[in-house]
């Protein structure tokens, strides 16, 4: 899964390759928000939580620029593809 660094922790993305449907990852996240994943070498503890409006829109933009076939996913599908933020768990 690709991941972007953001303020405060890292961006996901439930594209899903443009699919009518977000993967069941998203799922799984909304209704256990505290996950694990591996940044680089190590295991981080995280809790995940959708991004909206602005921030969504801001993260968003910035993935479809550095990958420009996350633009692609968004031209297949009608939905809004999911950026879930992951922060550290304290």
């Amino acid at each position: 899964m690709m991941y972007m660094q953001v303020p405060g922790g890292y961006a996901v993305f439930a594209s899903k390759g443009g699919a009518p449907v977000n993967p069941d990852w998203y799922h799984n996240v909304l209704a256990h928000p505290r996950v694990t994943a591996e940044i680089g070498t190590g295991t981080v503890e995280f809790l995940a939580r959708v991004a909206e409006g602005e921030e969504r829109e801001r993260i968003w933009t910035a993935q479809k620029s550095a990958y420009p076939g996350f633009a692609d996913y968004e031209q297949k599908t009608t939905r809004q593809i999911p950026v879930i933020i992951l922060e550290p768990a304290g």
